[in-house]
């Protein structure tokens, strides 16, 4: 199952309650498309523990200002609607796993 890409509209909801890991991308962003199958992939092993969207940079400016997003992939953590850590550039799943766990944890 893919990652759902949410509109500005079911952002305030989904971001809510819990942990939650935002991709913020573009359709244009080249080390946004190498990151898409990571992130489906993590996640599946995260299910339960975190929950996991997308928000297109391009349709949903408003949002990418909001969180002060001027590069992508951006991804931003937030518990119970709060940002806890936002990181930048892709990464290897390995490095993305562990900034997870990390999260967890804390």
């Amino acid at each position: 199952m893919s990652v759902p890409e949410l509109s500005k509209s079911e952002f305030e909801k989904f971001i809510k309650e819990g942990i939650v890991f935002i991709d913020f991308f573009a359709e244009w962003c080249m080390p946004c498309l190498t990151m898409s199958p990571i992130i489906d992939e993590l996640s599946e092993k995260f299910k339960g523990k975190i929950k996991f969207g997308k928000v297109n940079v391009g349709e949903n400016q408003e949002l990418a200002q909001k969180f002060k997003v001027s590069s992508i992939p951006n991804f931003t953590i937030l518990k119970d609607g709060k940002v806890i850590e936002q990181f930048i550039g892709s990464m290897s799943e390995e490095e993305l796993e562990e900034k997870l766990e990390r999260v967890l944890k804390n």
